[in-house]
This record gives C-alpha cells, sequence and structure tokens, in this order.
C-alpha cells in the first residue's frame, strides 16, 4: 500500500503504454435475458453470471453513446456468443450464438403504448369519443374507490375479531368433547 519514492523520481520519464482503440476488456456480467445456445441448446437464465470479453463496437454509436459488444460462452459446450448494446431501446441485441427467448412483458408494453397511440388520435378525430373515454374513465375510477372501500370495511370487521378469545373457546370445547368420550 505505501511505496518508497526515491527524491530523484522523474514521472515524466515512464514510457507511456500504446495500447488499440478497439482493445478487449475481460468482465464480470450476468446474462441480460433469457437465451437458448444453437449448437447444443442450453438455456440461459437472465441473472447467470459469465466472464466476458467486452469491446466498443468500432463506427457505431447512437446519439454519441458507444455501443458494446460482449462475447461470452456457453455453460456446456463452450460455444462462443455474442450481444451488443441498444441504448435506443434501452435492451440488449443479440447477434450470434444463441436466440433470445419469447418475452412477454416487452410485448405487453408495446401493446400498451400501441392502444394508447389509437385512443389519442380517435380522440384528436372526435370530440365525442373524447367524452366517451372521459366517462368511461370515471365510472372505473369509481369503481375502484367502491371496491378499495369495500376492502377497507372488510379489514376493520377482520380486526375487531378476537383471535386470543377464539382459540380458547376452541380449547374449552375440545376440553369438553375429552370429557365426554370419558364419560
Amino acid at each position: 500500500l505505501q511505496k518508497y519514492y526515491p527524491p530523484d523520481f522523474d514521472p515524466a520519464k515512464i514510457p507511456k503504454l500504446k495500447l488499440p482503440k478497439d482493445r478487449q476488456y475481460v468482465v464480470r456480467l450476468m446474462a441480460p435475458f433469457n437465451m437458448r445456445c444453437k449448437t447444443c441448446g442450453e438455456y440461459i437464465y437472465k441473472g447467470k453470471k459469465f466472464n466476458a470479453r467486452k469491446e466498443t463496437v468500432q463506427n457505431e454509436q447512437y446519439l454519441g453513446l458507444p455501443i458494446f459488444r460482449f462475447y461470452i460462452k456457453c455453460t456446456r459446450c463452450l460455444a462462443e456468443i455474442t450481444f451488443k448494446t441498444d441504448p435506443e431501446n434501452t435492451d440488449y441485441t443479440m447477434e450470434h450464438g444463441a436466440t433470445r427467448n419469447f418475452q412477454a412483458e416487452k410485448l405487453l408494453e408495446e401493446e400498451e403504448k400501441r392502444m394508447q397511440k389509437e385512443r389519442e388520435e380517435e380522440e384528436l378525430n372526435n370530440p365525442m369519443k373524447v367524452l366517451e373515454n372521459r366517462t368511461k374513465d370515471s365510472k372505473l375510477e369509481m369503481e375502484v374507490l367502491e371496491n378499495l372501500q369495500e376492502l377497507k370495511e372488510l379489514n376493520q370487521r377482520q380486526a375487531n375479531v378476537d383471535f386470543e378469545a377464539m382459540l380458547q373457546q376452541y380449547k374449552e370445547h375440545e376440553e369438553e368433547q375429552k370429557r365426554r368420550e370419558q364419560e
């Protein structure tokens, strides 16, 4: 931790390392999505840790952000799998060596965006549709509030129940039955 620097030490005399721009680094990363190896069919689940090689992709950037490529090896057959960062969609794109598994969550988000966009376009063209959507939303909100109120009332009823007294009553009932059986 502590190093001795002699009085005549001059850091300017130390030669600079000439490292290439496209050099690869070894990093520890987790698999960003579920995938299946194309050579052996092994499933690699999201969150599996790998020692990966990372490099900056040449001549590819998104709004000034560098795009990185990662090289990992399959856990069973040691085939190379590569994927890149995709900052445009805040995701990763599979390059080769494996296939990305089905993503229900991503499809659901895309469907919600599409439905919202359709609704906005419909409302722009038709003022009556705006009114209809508002009434639907207010009805839905009222139903949610009613359900919430019912749940609160149910919880209050549950809070008034004395569990200790119920247990005591149950024990007394059991003892009574045992006494009857013995008689």
